[in-house]
């Protein structure tokens, strides 16, 4: 279930926008890898459009694009292995 603390596996359990944008409410961080390339979003103090992060975040079937996880206040999508070192902490 969306919003707890367990781990769930997107691809047998859909994550949607309107889950998703529960999840951001509780995030200042969002990165989102994109090929070789790694987008960082704060979204702490600034305003960032619904339609913008829709676009980064979700597949074309409007589900949350994976691997996906949240660690405190930041969200990762998509593998970067350097933001993942970064995020959780590993060498």
């Amino acid at each position: 279930m969306v919003g707890t603390t367990s781990p769930v596996d997107a691809r047998k359990t859909p994550i949607a926008w309107q889950d998703v944008r529960r999840i951001i409410r509780h995030v200042d961080d969002i990165y989102i890898a994109k090929g070789r390339k790694v987008i960082h979003i704060e979204l702490k103090g600034g305003k960032q459009e619904p339609e913008v992060l829709a676009r980064l975040l979700l597949r074309p079937t409007g589900n949350l694009r994976t691997p996906a996880f949240r660690r405190g206040r930041t969200l990762v999508v998509g593998f970067d292995e350097e933001t993942y070192r970064r995020v959780l902490g590993g060498a």
